[in-house]
């Protein structure tokens, strides 16, 4: 018999003719094997088995072996694969998603394998050093105790061909994984604030967040190494009612679950990601966190959802309600001259009736609130068109105050047509009569 070609076909068959032989000693004859026996002792089906008589049981490759069709499945989306390639996009999952958005009913597995047969397209990586080993030590926490928050950034090409840059903040349970996304046009505090408060109103209120020292929540630390923390971060832990925890300087893997969610947020949500402005992003990246808090992750062996729904809820708390949490929604901005507040780089308008100096803005998703000081009043709402044009609203510019009569008005006086001839060229018109005699 020759070499078996892999399928395990010809060593069942082999072993079938084999016990054959056996049985029927010198009367035995290939070219008249029985081929019901032998499907009977094989399995495999008489038509195949009386094909393969034909060659003598021998195993011949395919006549089409390693020829492609002219149209597959991929046929028509291989532009939108070469595209993302180049870009250095080449996580199967995140091309066989953004494949599915345009159309493709094809399977993962068509994709993996041209990506494989594509990595000519993939911009070669810079060299990195030598891997030193990880001496790090893993631990772990119990339900709703930690959780871990950090701040990304990735650059935003515009329509206009411009460039800028957004920041990502993002806030993952150390214990089950579940994880929380929102994008901000910049890292500001007051932004800080907003996403921690978002995050909490997602997840629910942790005993201690850990967090770098960053400069909106530390400002340096004592001579004991005591955290000096900034004091509206420090107003605004009691105000929620959470506890704070600072990684070691320079030692990221401290918070690595937060670091590698935000690598993994680079890697996978925002490969190749296009949208029209950021409440289209955070709508989407809030879809992204509903669909990964829904899958089993195998570094942590569960769904975190699940875990964090049944775990974790019991030991977290609420966002109270009092003005103070919705303070933190909402910042204060100073009001122009001209009657504009600035809020992420645009201007909108504020009522004239309005007295004071200051107001409180808050976004959400494509409406922006105006409410005044002390957040008792609604002064004016506008809708986020993301154009860097003046957004003026009702009553902004009012007519100045007048008086008026507080008695009947007596006196009159009397306006004349005005003349029709120009006085100051009345001299020159000499068809005028002149009267000589005087």
């Amino acid at each position: 018999m020759n070499k078996p070609i892999g399928n395990g076909l010809d060593p069942i068959i082999a072993q079938a003719i084999a016990e054959i032989k056996q049985e029927q000693g010198e009367s035995f004859d290939l070219s008249k094997i029985n081929l019901a026996e032998l499907q009977r002792r094989t399995g495999i089906s008489r038509a195949k088995l009386r094909r393969l008589k034909e060659n003598g049981f021998v195993f011949k490759p395919h006549g089409l072996m390693g020829h492609t069709a002219a149209a597959t499945v991929l046929s028509g989306y291989t532009g939108m694969l070469d595209s993302l390639l180049r870009q250095g996009v080449q996580n199967s999952a995140v091309c066989f998603r953004r494949l599915q958005e345009a159309g493709y009913r094809g399977s993962q597995t068509s994709v993996k394998r041209y990506i494989r047969s594509h990595k000519d397209l993939v911009p070669a990586k810079r060299q990195l050093v030598a891997p030193q080993g990880s001496r790090g030590l893993r631990y772990s926490t119990g339900p709703g105790q930690v959780y871990q928050m950090d701040w990304g950034f990735t650059k935003v090409h515009d329509y206009i061909g411009g460039t800028y840059r957004a920041a990502c903040f993002a806030m993952i349970c150390h214990h089950c994984g579940e994880r929380y996304v929102e994008f901000f046009p910049n890292a500001k505090q007051e932004n800080l604030f907003i996403g921690m408060l978002h995050a909490f109103e997602y997840m629910g209120v942790p005993q201690t967040v850990l967090t770098d020292n960053m400069r909106s929540v530390v400002n340096g630390r004592d001579l004991e190494g005591h955290p000096l923390w900034n004091k509206e971060y420090e107003a605004f832990m009691a105000a929620v009612g959470f506890q704070t925890k600072l990684c070691k300087p320079r030692h990221p893997f401290t918070k690595g679950k937060v670091e590698r969610l935000v690598r993994f947020v680079k890697d996978n949500f925002l490969a190749g990601r296009t949208f029209w402005n950021v409440t289209d992003l955070n709508q989407a990246a809030l879809g992204w966190c509903n669909e990964q808090n829904g899958v089993y992750h195998k570094a942590i062996d569960c769904v975190p959802q699940q875990v964090h729904f049944t775990s974790c809820r019991e030991h977290l708390g609420t966002l109270p309600a009092n003005t103070a949490i919705q303070s933190y929604l909402a910042p204060v901005r100073k009001i122009s001259f001209d009657g504009f507040v600035n809020y992420e780089g645009r201007r909108f308008g504020v009522p004239y009736h309005y007295a004071q100096s200051m107001a409180r803005v808050m976004r959400s998703k494509d409406t922006l609130y105006i409410y005044s000081l002390d957040l008792k009043r609604l002064l004016a709402t506008h809708e986020v068109t993301w154009s860097y044009k003046d957004r003026f609203c009702q009553d902004q510019y009012v007519d100045q105050p007048e008086e008026f009569p507080t008695a009947p008005v007596q006196t009159s006086i009397r306006q004349l047509e005005p003349p029709k001839v120009n006085i100051s060229f009345d001299k020159f018109d000499f068809d005028k009569e002149v009267d000589w005699d005087d």
